[in-house]
């Protein structure tokens, strides 16, 4: 009697399954494969996790359905909306959702062993992966192979007995279905970006090692181990993979819609914006009071509600041109124009011997409070903190920790020389923007980025800025130490192709001031926050061309990431449109232009690009 009653209890919990394992709107399907899963878009085969850490063959039951619907103050999107079918199958929680699937263990170790994830990724296929290192700064080269020679430079290298490179950071971007000659490039390919999301207290991020075509999760260390009630109970991270077409890809916003609701109930003094920077042109310039006044001139010409005031400010008074001036008389300059000031901190935990200072302010809670409240109380609107040391539990808990302390002081939080984003931009709403990407600022440090940024620049947006904000700070009309011969109409797409809740202008005040007034028009009134994000068209590398809504205000923005002209379709419309754009044969020269409407086709320039803005009647 006893057996026949479990045997009636496995016939119902096999009964429990709803329907095949599939998303609400029936694009994305799972089958189970012994311990394995395949899934697919409309049918055709996208990704294969060849481990998932299901530890025995079982039945899976469908728990329950999910629907995320929430609001955003930052991203590429204000109010976010999807839906999940949830599943269990053994140790696995397994949600489909309507553009990807998401899968986390619970509990964390069977015996004390781990659980892993594998996927395969098949040589052939087309990808867009990045070498890990601990600041996340590298290029997303399209290749077909694992068998890449590692970059030498880079931090935490790691080697194959081949020698080909064998880590890989987050995000990966896989093409998965080969061409054929008959094909157009990117016609019916079905597309995967593989990522995490929602690290905890007590939890690493992690990384993807390959032995072959098999590319394994891997978290990094945990120690020492905190309590469980510290360590985000007995459930992994998610581990993400968005799946569709390249517009799925581009505007999807799975990576927050996993993550933890917002840990912040007043939210009124959070406000995303755009922000002067001084070290770009001016390396050391933030010890420098003067040079800091002239930011700030410039932020209150253009109407930019930030200034970032970067390193080394504590030695301000040390300089003999400052006349005994401090931060606080630099921060109480500001305000007194209308500009928030933002400083910048060292972490303290990455680059510290030889690093700039300030250091070893917020390492411990009782000096990072201390620090905070006199940001807040001297009227410094946020803070930037830099140099960072991976994605081990030490930096996840350090992050978390001070952008909770930092929202209690009402302060804004970026980090730089840091890993990158994985929902923490919902849970904590002070979180504008994070580095994690090779952005302009390598221009000030080697001659590399010359030649690839228009090709970098027309890939993250399929790939880095999928997954969060990104702190690349774009829009330098004028060279740094290493010259850029990207046009001025791709510079300034990129203020909108680049989404970040703090978007940094680098250049020289007197560089954006010489630009013709509709430039500085734009960049007076360039949101720094989107109601709404469309894909148009484009090819990672390739070009690129987004259209995001503020309010009433489209803005239409493209760059071309090859050395060719090449003229592309705008099947999306708009009355009354001013075009910014590069004079034909001239790189730095516009072409500024009102039309009645969008046309059909856009010319883009050699590494060109454009913007069209109009508002909605």
């Amino acid at each position: 009697m006893r057996q026949l009653f479990i045997q009636l209890l496995l016939v119902l919990a096999m009964g429990a399954v709803a329907a095949p394992i599939t998303s609400p709107n029936g694009k994305i399907s799972v089958t189970l494969d012994g311990v394995s899963l395949k899934v697919s878009y409309k049918g055709q085969q996208a990704l294969d996790i060849v481990e998932a850490g299901i530890t025995a063959p079982a039945a899976p039951v469908f728990t329950q359905h999910i629907k995320a619907d929430y609001q955003m103050l930052t991203g590429k999107r204000r109010h976010c909306v999807n839906e999940a079918n949830e599943y269990r199958i053994g140790t696995v929680i397994l949600r489909v959702y309507n553009d990807g699937v998401a899968l986390r263990h619970q509990p964390l170790t069977i015996n004390h062993e781990p659980l892993t994830i594998t996927y395969r990724i098949p040589e052939g296929t087309r990808r867009w992966m990045q070498q890990w290192c601990d600041s996340y700064e590298g290029f997303f080269p399209l290749s077909t192979t694992y068998k890449v020679a590692p970059v030498p430079s880079y931090s935490g290298i790691s080697k194959s007995a081949e020698g080909w490179n064998n880590r890989w950071g987050y995000p990966a971007l896989l093409e998965s279905l080969p061409l054929s000659p008959s094909k157009k490039k990117g016609e019916e390919a079905v597309y995967v970006l593989i990522t995490e999301a929602n690290i905890q207290h007590g939890q690493s991020a992690s990384c993807l090692y390959n032995d072959g075509e098999l590319f394994k999760v891997v978290p990094a260390e945990q120690e020492p181990p905190l309590p469980l009630e510290r360590a985000g109970g007995e459930a992994s991270p998610w581990r993400v993979a968005i799946i569709g077409t390249l517009a799925d890809i581009v505007e999807s916003t799975l990576v927050t819609d996993v993550s933890a609701p917002a840990q912040i109930a007043d939210t009124s003094w959070i406000h995303p914006g755009v922000v002067s920077w001084i070290y770009w042109a001016y390396n050391h310039g933030s010890n420098d009071f003067n040079i800091i006044k002239k930011y700030v001139d410039m932020a209150e010409t253009l109407h930019l509600p930030y200034v970032l005031i970067d390193a080394e400010w504590d030695e301000m008074s040390k300089l003999a041109s400052n006349k005994g001036k401090t931060i606080e008389d630099a921060v109480a300059y500001a305000n007194s124009k209308g500009v928030k000031p933002l400083i910048w901190y060292n972490s303290s935990i990455g680059w510290v011997d030889g690093a700039p200072t300030p250091k070893f302010r917020l390492n411990k809670p009782e000096d990072r409070e201390r620090e905070f409240a006199w940001c807040e109380k001297i009227g410094v609107a946020g803070v930037k903190i830099d140099f960072f040391s991976g994605d081990n539990q030490k930096n996840m808990d350090f992050q978390l920790d001070l952008l909770e302390s930092a929202a209690r002081h009402h302060l804004l939080v970026n980090f730089h020389g840091a890993t990158i984003p994985r929902g923490w931009q919902r849970t904590w709403p002070n979180l504008m923007s994070t580095e994690g990407v090779y952005g302009a600022e390598w221009y000030n440090n080697v001659a590399t980025f010359t030649d690839k940024a228009a090709c970098h620049n027309a890939t993250l947006p399929f790939t880095r800025n999928v997954i969060g904000p990104m702190d690349y700070t774009p829009c330098t009309f004028s060279d740094s130490q290493h010259p850029h011969i990207t046009t001025h109409g791709h510079e300034l797409a990129l203020t909108v192709l680049f989404e970040s809740g703090l978007q940094h202008l680098a250049d020289r005040p007197e560089s954006y001031l010489s630009q013709p007034q509709e430039v500085q028009d734009f960049l007076s009134k360039l949101p720094a926050a989107w109601d709404e994000t469309r894909f148009i068209g484009g090819y990672p590398g390739e070009y690129v061309i987004v259209a995001r809504r503020s309010g009433n205000k489209w803005y239409l923005a493209g760059v071309n990431g090859t050395d060719h002209v090449k003229e592309v379709a705008l099947p999306f419309r708009g009355n009354h449109a001013l075009l910014l754009t590069d004079e034909p044969g001239k790189d730095h020269t516009w072409r500024i232009k009102k039309q009645q409407k969008v046309p059909k086709s856009i010319v883009f320039q050699p590494r060109g690009g454009f913007c069209y803005i109009w508002k909605i009647r």
